[in-house]
């Protein structure tokens, strides 16, 4: 299953090549969306089988060779939304509420069957009577999958002060 762009924007004919730039940003907020609403076990359909989401310690390395907070695969993502839905984990019970706002995008490159988008997120957490923001540069990947729908191959979310103490972050950034 994949993400419908908007349940009242039907797609009536397969959808071929790079997603456009619209078709990205709606992916987006819809995910953006689900993500907030703790929906996760949707949001593990948004992911082609090799995507990677990281939150990196410092900004434009080589992620693969560098300490990150986050860098997961399918196996990782998995394991991480059964955690946050199992109410076990410390950190997310009882979850935060968060609203995000990600807007701010920039076109980094566009080729055949996919598209990569630079923005900028806002996150407001409530928890425990306490406001707490995190904003970050994000990027993003996202691949046409041979049935037309959009799928992420990669999420970056570069915390802008991800090289500071953080404390435990409970849902999915």
């Amino acid at each position: 299953m994949s993400l419908d762009l908007q349940e009242e924007n039907v797609v009536t004919e397969l959808q071929t090549g790079a997603p456009t730039f619209e078709e990205a940003i709606a992916f987006i907020w819809a995910e953006a969306d689900m993500l907030d609403r703790l929906d996760y076990k949707p949001w593990l359909k948004l992911w082609t089988q090799t995507g990677k989401y990281i939150i990196p310690v410092e900004r434009d390395v080589d992620y693969v060779d560098a300490l990150n907070i986050v860098y997961d695969d399918q196996e990782m993502r998995q394991a991480r939304a059964k955690r946050l839905l199992s109410g076990f984990s410390m950190s997310s019970a009882p979850p935060a509420r968060t609203v995000r706002t990600v807007s701010r995008f920039v076109l980094e490159a566009r080729d055949e069957s996919s598209i990569t988008l630079r923005g900028a997120q806002m996150l407001a957490e409530y928890k425990y009577e306490h406001m707490r923001f995190l904003p970050a540069d994000t990027r993003y990947r996202i691949v046409r999958a041979e049935d037309g729908s959009l799928l992420l191959d990669e999420k970056v979310v570069a915390l802008i002060n991800a090289d500071d103490f953080q404390f435990g972050i409970g849902y999915l950034l």
